[in-house]
């Protein structure tokens, strides 16, 4: 698992990924409280409920398939390492326009293996799983650069970057070259 991208993901989608149960019980009473206030889906899925989710139940909805993702997010914490979590999570994620885990995706997007990734790359290949069509760097630039500013913010959050590096690397312009996976030689 490339190191930039494993914590462009922690950063953004599971900040507290190495020392929860596989749910994250502030995240879920954050969410508990908004559904009790009316206030919508605040989002709180770990990476571990986000995996269950996409590996045993991709086509349900609903409090029962909650349920069991939550189960199921508790028994994948206890039966893989993290390493092992993400290297899963990065091999079925889909980051649009096709391209379904992380090998994929680097090289269709940047034509480079996920190893050889920039910051700015990881960061927005990370950021792209929350919504992969409405943050769609090509058809959608500015919401893929608010994404990949987000996730650059969350990288200084927890510490993995500092403020100025952040801002050096967000100005470095991403580019893409969709369509042109065969430019990936690894």
């Amino acid at each position: 698992m490339p190191y930039r991208f494993a914590k462009a993901l922690e950063a953004t989608e599971d900040h507290r990924f190495g020392s929860e149960p596989g749910i994250d019980p502030f995240a879920v009473a954050r969410v508990l409280a908004s559904r009790l206030t009316g206030q919508g889906d605040q989002g709180g899925a770990t990476l571990y409920q986000q995996l269950a989710k996409m590996l045993y139940t991709p086509q349900r909805t609903g409090m029962s398939a909650e349920a069991e993702q939550v189960a199921l997010a508790i028994k994948l914490r206890y039966s893989f390492s993290a390493a092992e979590i993400l290297r899963l999570y990065s091999a079925v994620a889909y980051f649009g326009h096709g391209f379904y885990g992380l090998p994929a995706a680097s090289c269709g997007y940047f034509g480079v293996p996920p190893a050889q990734m920039s910051w700015p790359e990881a960061a927005l290949l990370a950021g792209l799983v929350q919504a992969p069509t409405a943050d769609d760097p090509l058809t959608h630039p500015a919401s893929g650069l608010a994404r990949e500013q987000h996730v650059m913010g969350r990288l200084v959050a927890v510490g993995a970057l500092s403020q100025a590096q952040a801002r050096s690397y967000l100005a470095i312009p991403l580019r893409t070259l969709l369509g042109n996976a065969g430019a990936c030689t690894g």
